[in-house]
């Protein structure tokens, strides 16, 4: 089933579009694969990127609420050709959606590898990503109500959540768990004591 991209905020497109025609913000971004490139460069897939705040404190491993999230910016990923080669982050500030910065490196590819994989779960779903800074994880959020608002909405318990890679030590990397299964995980990760990974969270033995 396709998957559906949410549209971003018009002014978020437009300072990422100004960018890429900035020669001075290409060139000075820490990112060699993208100075390097001569041909025509495009801003596509854009996903609302989500916090997940105080992890630790969460009740959802209690059966209570889902924790808090928050919109902190949309990415967009970079084509050049037929690869994608790096991404664009932009912020709200108070004049509005404004570009942030380029950036290149594994979660580029770990993002098209878990949208092309989601595309054929045979379900509909609208994709954000979701980041979790307590474990340093980021996963993309296959939000089932594909007409919601992006910017707003908490984690469903049927929601699917994909670690990307690289991800935390023992989580396997692309494999979709329901919320409600992850995330008393990942709350349990930040108590002093953890219990085990159950079998269909662990990554396998090397």
């Amino acid at each position: 089933m396709p998957l559906h991209v949410p549209p971003a905020p018009a002014p978020a497109l437009r300072s990422v579009l100004a960018a890429l025609g900035s020669p001075t913000a290409v060139h000075e971004a820490h990112t060699p694969s993208l100075r390097a490139i001569q041909g025509p460069l495009t801003a596509e897939l854009p996903l609302p990127v989500h916090v997940l705040d105080r992890l630790g404190m969460s009740a959802l491993a209690a059966g209570g609420r889902p924790p808090r999230t928050r919109l902190t910016g949309w990415r967009f990923l970079i084509r050049s050709g037929d690869r994608y080669v790096a991404a664009a982050d932009t912020r709200l500030t108070p004049d509005g959606w404004a570009f942030s910065h380029f950036f290149e490196g594994p979660y580029v590819a770990a993002t098209e590898r878990a949208l092309r994989q989601a595309e054929s779960l045979g379900t509909s779903y609208q994709p954000r990503l979701l980041s979790v800074p307590e474990l340093y994880m980021l996963t993309l959020w296959l939000h089932g109500a594909v007409g919601a608002d992006a910017s707003a909405g908490l984690p469903a318990g049927e929601d699917l959540l994909v670690p990307l890679a690289p991800a935390p030590p023992g989580i396997a990397p692309f494999r979709p768990h329901p919320v409600s299964e992850l995330l008393p995980v990942l709350t349990h990760r930040l108590t002093p004591a953890t219990a085990p990974l159950p079998p269909s969270l662990a990554a396998p033995a090397a």
